[in-house]
């Protein structure tokens, strides 16, 4: 009751639910102590780079001045933002959309509202959002753009899920809905998937009623890992040396052929994962970790007659529009809050100490996403 009592007189009683969230309560009266901060300053910290290169050697942390809020604008504390591969591949120059130099960092997160401007109606101070598209640069203390250009999400649901909705788990879903019409008991496998896209894939698959079977590489802690995914709701997992070995003739006594095959990976991963789909099946390719093309049998063409599609998340929501994302992000935010989708492995690190998380990050089989706290 006193927590209540304290939290009542903060942020006022329509700010909480039947119980108080402890978690968003600290986040909130952090960013409100930030933005009255930076609202006598004018200025935010930021995480910039002036050329393109290996992250830890032109990231610097910066102060920079905060842009003027014009009517259909928005001002958000940001509250916490994860390093993804493409914010990496962005910072090196590889990526295929690339901002103007200098940029800000990073594409994804999730702020708390501050201010908005005269003409926007549909979000107000303490809301929260994350970003619609990519290029707003979330590796930041604030943020300020234009009202279109983020989705609200409910404030009551975990930070990490917040902040790390808007990219792994929105690829996942339409991966999942738009290639292959799916029934309960239909069985989906994918390499990667101890990725973002990969857990995400694994709880929104489990929703849905379909069985996974998820490949991913040897290493020292296979047990561990197999069992983390297994308590996300995985049904099988299995190396990439396991997917070409004769059991798995077994595995498919107990589960239907695969219509549908996830490949971030590329390479020989993608081939075998490939060989394993029932016939008329679908391969979509999300990412290339190995950085090897996709080699397809000439069988798999002729006789199983296997399409091979690729997605982009970002290229999705440009041509959806914003309506079709709020209600793909409604739905996301539902499992949430049913407890059927939760956010992937996290490593939480100080805003200040981003160097520690760009290390984390561009180091070999972390399977930790490395979150910025700011």
């Amino acid at each position: 009751m006193a927590l209540r009592r304290l939290c009542e007189r903060v942020l006022g009683p329509s700010g909480l639910g039947a119980e108080p969230d402890i978690r968003g309560f600290l986040c909130r009266l952090q960013g409100r102590a930030l933005a009255s901060s930076a609202a006598a300053r004018g200025r935010c910290e930021a995480l910039v780079y002036h050329q393109h290169g290996e992250p830890l050697r032109v990231i610097q942390l910066e102060t920079l001045k905060s842009p003027q809020l014009r009517d259909s604008d928005i001002r958000a504390q940001m509250l916490a933002a994860p390093i993804n591969p493409s914010d990496i591949n962005m910072v090196q120059g590889t990526y295929p959309i690339l901002p103007d130099l200098p940029a800000v960092g990073g594409n994804e997160g999730v702020g708390q509202v501050l201010d908005v401007g005269s003409k926007v109606t549909h979000l107000k101070p303490g809301d929260w959002v994350i970003p619609s598209d990519t290029g707003l640069g979330t590796w930041r203390t604030e943020a300020v753009g234009d009202m279109n250009g983020f989705i609200k999400v409910p404030n009551n649901i975990p930070l990490l899920c917040a902040a790390t909705l808007g990219v792994n788990p929105c690829t996942a879903y339409r991966m999942l809905c738009d290639f292959e019409t799916l029934k309960p008991g239909d069985s989906v496998i994918q390499n990667a998937a101890n990725s973002g896209v990969g857990q995400a894939a694994i709880q929104i698959a489990k929703a849905r009623g379909l069985k996974t079977i998820n490949v991913i590489r040897q290493r020292p802690d296979l047990q561990q890992l197999t069992d983390s995914l297994m308590s996300l709701g995985a049904d099988y997992v299995i190396t990439e040396e396991a997917l070409r070995k004769p059991e798995m003739k077994e595995l498919f006594k107990k589960v239907p052929r695969p219509r549908l095959a996830l490949n971030g990976v590329g390479g020989r991963s993608a081939t075998e994962i490939l060989r394993h789909l029932e016939k008329g099946g679908t391969i979509v390719t999300y990412g290339g970790m190995a950085k090897q093309p996709v080699t397809v049998p000439v069988s798999a063409l002729i006789f199983n007659n296997v399409k091979i599609r690729g997605f982009w998340v970002t290229q999705w929501k440009r041509d959806q529009g914003h309506d079709l994302l709020q209600e793909m992000i409604s739905e996301l935010c539902d499992f949430i809050q049913a407890g059927m989708l939760r956010a992937p492995v996290c490593t939480k690190i100080k805003f200040q100490d981003y160097q520690t998380a760009l290390k984390a990050a561009t180091t070999p089989f972390i399977s930790s996403k490395q979150i910025l706290i700011m």
